[in-house]
């Protein structure tokens, strides 16, 4: 079995000498780990940083076995990551979203956001709503996606203000008013993928999105949202003009 795909880096575990186990977010074989040999070496070191693209080759006798890896670097990004808190964490964070997609299944249009958003992470300006956007479509594709585009209560489609947390769908102003301080406040931003928005935008959006992560995606595993998510949001918020 022999394959060539390019991947984006999620993760490097050592094993034995020099070794290093290797988790791929592959463009058309999913999430995909391989043995890198001599991947704990130096050399290797500087390419199998989480957030750079590489090209893999992986081969195996079968296909269900762990196989190899032979990779070289195509987009090292790691090292412009170093200066800003909100790109370290936001490279562990994503990285950790990746890790809910079930292995070796393909997630192109995934891979591709996900490179999307590495490729532009030094802007902290734009990476919070893009991540924001990001957890939002990886809930979709999870089979958990929210409906953002009409009010559940009078079908509307205008003043959609708020998301009911129980059902996951909008909910205008005027229909959500009475209940307002048990449903999410909705940024435009969220719903229409447009519009700059503030930090409190911002923050609520990452309320949306970290409400049903939790519900369907983590709590069922027993497990919390990632520390690295939180100490994310606080960089982004921190780096935004209106923060200050």
């Amino acid at each position: 079995m022999q394959w060539v795909d390019e991947g984006i880096v999620l993760g490097v575990k050592r094993h034995g000498e020099g070794n290093a186990i290797l988790d791929l977010m592959t463009r058309e074989h999913g999430r995909h780990l391989g043995l890198v040999r001599g991947g704990g070496g130096s050399r290797m070191r500087p390419v199998l940083q989480p957030g750079n693209t590489v090209s893999a080759t992986w081969r195996a006798r079968l296909d269900e076995h762990l196989g190899n890896y032979t990779v070289e670097g195509l987009r090292l990004r790691a090292a412009n990551f170093l200066g800003a808190s909100h790109a370290l964490y936001g490279v562990t964070h994503l990285a950790a979203l990746m890790r809910l997609l079930p292995e070796r299944d393909p997630h192109p249009v995934v891979h591709s956001a996900l490179e999307e958003i590495l490729d532009r992470l030094d802007d902290a300006y734009r990476t919070g709503p893009r991540v924001a956007r990001f957890e939002l479509a990886l809930l979709a594709e999870l089979g958990f996606g929210l409906d953002l585009e009409q009010c559940a209560a009078t079908g509307g489609k205008s003043d959609l203000a708020y998301v009911s947390p129980k059902s996951g769908r909008a909910v205008s102003r005027e229909a959500g008013e009475p209940w307002r301080d048990k449903l999410l406040r909705l940024p435009a931003f969220l719903a229409v993928s447009d519009g700059e928005p503030s930090g409190a935008d911002l923050a609520n959006a990452f309320e949306i999105t970290g409400h049903f992560l939790s519900r369907y995606i983590f709590e069922p595993r027993g497990v919390a949202l990632p520390d690295a998510r939180q100490h994310f949001i606080a960089a982004i918020l921190r780096a935004l003009p209106s923060a200050a």
